[in-house]
C-alpha cells in the first residue's frame, strides 16, 4: 500500500510555469514506477506522464512533449512534474498514480493501482 500527496498546483498565466509534486509514504516507492494523470471538467481522465522507478524511462502524452517534464527524487520519496509554457487546455486536476507492478504506468486510468487526491492547476489566458 502507498499514500500519494500532491502539491504545487495554482493559477498561473499563459506561458507561465509550475512545478507539482508528489510525496509518497513508504519504503518501497522508490521501486514504484509513478506518473501523472489530469482530469478536466466533464472529460475523462487523461494520462499526461510516467517514469520507471529508475528514472531512467518517461513518457508523455504527445500534447505536451517539449513542455512538461517528468522527475524523481528516490531518496525523498517524491515525484515531480515540472510544466512549462502553459495554455489553458492545461487547466485540470492532476493527480499522481504509482503503480508497482510495470516498468511504467499504464496510459489507461483503469489500469492504476494507487491515486493521489489531486491537485488544481488552472491556466489563465
Amino acid at each position: 500500500q502507498v499514500q500519494l500527496v500532491e502539491s504545487g498546483g495554482g493559477l498561473v498565466q499563459a506561458g507561465g510555469s509550475l512545478r507539482l509534486s508528489c510525496a509518497a509514504s513508504g519504503r518501497t516507492f522508490s521501486s514504484y514506477a509513478a506518473g501523472w494523470f489530469r482530469q478536466a471538467p466533464g472529460k475523462e481522465r487523461e494520462f499526461v506522464a510516467a517514469i520507471s522507478w529508475s528514472g531512467r524511462i518517461t513518457n508523455y502524452v504527445d500534447s505536451v512533449k517539449g513542455r512538461f517534464t517528468i522527475s524523481r527524487d528516490n531518496a525523498k520519496n517524491t515525484v515531480y512534474l515540472q510544466m512549462n509554457s502553459l495554455k489553458p487546455e492545461d487547466s485540470a486536476i492532476y493527480y499522481c498514480a504509482a503503480d508497482a507492478h510495470r516498468v511504467l504506468i499504464p496510459t489507461s486510468a483503469a489500469g492504476v493501482a494507487w491515486w493521489g487526491q489531486g491537485t488544481q492547476v488552472t491556466v489563465s489566458s
